[in-house]
C-alpha cells in the first residue's frame, strides 16, 4: 500500500485489493460486512483496518476514499485521539498559521469556538459526501495513521496524552453528549473497553504507535507532540510549531511579544472563560446543537486520579508500559526531534 507521502510504508489490515472493491461498495453494504461493538455516542462502533470507528465517521471515512480526497496544497492536518487537547491545539495552529491576517482584538477565537474554525475531516466529509475537501488548509482528524486518505504536500501535527486522563475526560465528555436514546455507559464499562481496545478510535495505544512510527520515518511531515510538554512549556512549544509548519516567529514577533499573546489568548483559562465558549453553541455534523462549554472541563494533567480506582491506574500503566515502543510518562518527544534545522532539548536548555 503507498503512503500518505507517496512513498512505501508498512501497514497491516484492508490489502490493496480489498481497499479496491471497498470503494466501488456502497457504504452501507461495507458496514453490514465489518465486526461491530457497542459505541457510546452511537449505537454501535465498527472496525476497520484494526481500528473501531463510529457509523457516522466511518461513512465520512468511506467517502474520503471513494471520493478520491485531495487536500489543498499546504494543508495542515491536526491529529488526535478523543480528549487528548483536540480543542487546545486547533485554536492554537489557528492563531500560529494565520497570525499575519488577523488582529488580536478582533481574532476569530474570540467570537468562534475553535471546532467551528478547524473543521473535523472526517465529519465534514460524512456531511458532504460527494465533495469531502473542506475549503481551508488547516482542518483535524481523530482518523488512524492507516486510515487517512493520502496528504502528499501536507504537514500532520499530532498530539498525545496519558491515556489515564483521556479515558476520564473522555467518559464525563460522553455523558454530556449521549444521545437520549442510547442506554448509559458506566465508567467501568468504558474502561472495559477502552483496555480491551474497541473503544471509538480505539485501540488507543494502536492509534498512538502508527503516528509516532510515522514521525519517525517522515519527520518533516508529522510532528508528534506530548500534551503534558505543551501545558509544561507553551511558548517554546509554540514556536517549534511555528518552525515546524515552516512559518517561525521573526525576532520582530518575539520582541513585541506575539508568541505570549498568542499563548495566552489560546489558553484554558482565556478560551474557557470567553462568552462564546461559555454560553455560546454551534452546529455540529452528528448532533444539530453543541454547547460549546463541554469542551472546557479542567483541562488538567492527572486529574484522572480523581475518579480511576487504584486498580483502573494500574492496569493502563501497565498495558502503556508494554504497547508503547518509549516511556510515555519519562520520555521528552517535541517538535524539536521533527523538523529541519530545530535544535535539540539539550541545546535550548544550554
Amino acid at each position: 500500500m503507498a503512503s500518505l507521502f507517496s512513498t512505501p510504508l508498512r501497514t497491516t489490515g484492508v490489502t490493496k485489493e480489498q481497499s479496491h472493491k471497498n470503494q466501488q461498495k456502497s457504504p452501507d453494504i461495507i458496514l453490514s460486512e465489518l465486526p461491530k461493538e457497542r459505541g457510546w455516542l452511537s449505537e454501535h462502533i465498527h472496525q476497520y483496518k484494526g481500528f473501531w470507528y463510529p457509523t457516522g465517521i466511518l461513512q465520512g471515512l468511506l467517502a474520503l476514499q471513494q471520493q478520491h480526497f485531495k487536500p489543498k496544497p499546504n494543508t495542515v492536518l491536526l491529529a488526535s485521539y478523543p480528549k487528548s487537547g483536540t480543542t487546545w491545539l486547533k485554536a492554537l495552529l489557528f492563531a500560529i498559521k494565520n497570525r499575519a491576517e488577523l488582529d488580536f482584538n478582533t481574532h476569530p477565537l474570540l467570537s468562534s469556538n475553535p471546532h467551528e474554525l478547524v473543521p473535523q475531516l472526517e465529519a465534514y466529509a460524512f456531511k458532504h459526501p460527494t465533495n469531502p475537501t473542506p475549503n481551508t488548509c488547516l482542518m483535524h482528524s481523530h482518523l488512524a495513521f492507516n486510515c487517512l486518505p493520502e496528504l502528499a504536500n501536507c504537514k500532520i501535527v499530532y498530539v498525545f496524552r496519558d491515556p489515564k486522563d483521556v479515558l476520564a475526560s473522555c467518559w464525563h465528555f460522553i455523558q454530556k453528549l449521549r444521545p437520549t436514546e442510547l442506554p448509559f455507559i458506566s465508567l467501568p464499562e468504558a474502561f472495559d473497553q477502552f483496555t480491551k481496545g474497541y473503544s471509538p478510535f480505539g485501540p488507543f495505544w494502536d492509534h498512538v504507535m502508527g503516528y509516532y512510527k510515522a514521525s519517525l520515518e517522515f519527520p518533516k511531515k508529522v510532528c508528534f507532540l506530548k500534551y503534558e510538554e505543551l501545558k509544561k512549556d507553551p511558548i517554546f512549544n509554540a514556536k517549534k510549531l511555528a518552525e515546524f509548519l515552516e512559518q517561525p516567529f521573526s525576532l520582530e514577533e518575539e520582541s513585541e511579544g506575539i508568541v505570549e499573546r498568542i499563548t495566552e489568548l489560546c489558553s484554558f483559562e482565556k478560551l474557557s472563560n470567553l462568552e462564546v465558549n461559555k454560553e455560546g453553541t454551534h452546529t455540529g455534523f452528528f448532533i444539530p446543537t453543541i454547547t460549546n462549554n463541554i469542551f472546557f472541563r479542567q483541562g488538567k494533567v492527572g486529574d484522572s486520579k480523581n475518579h480511576l480506582s487504584e486498580e483502573m491506574i494500574e492496569v493502563l500503566d501497565e498495558i502503556t508500559k508494554q504497547k508503547l515502543d518509549f516511556d510515555l510518562m519519562n520520555t521528552s518527544v517535541t517538535p524539536l526531534q521533527n523538523g529541519k534545522g530545530i535544535e535539540s532539548d539539550q541545546n535550548h536548555n544550554n
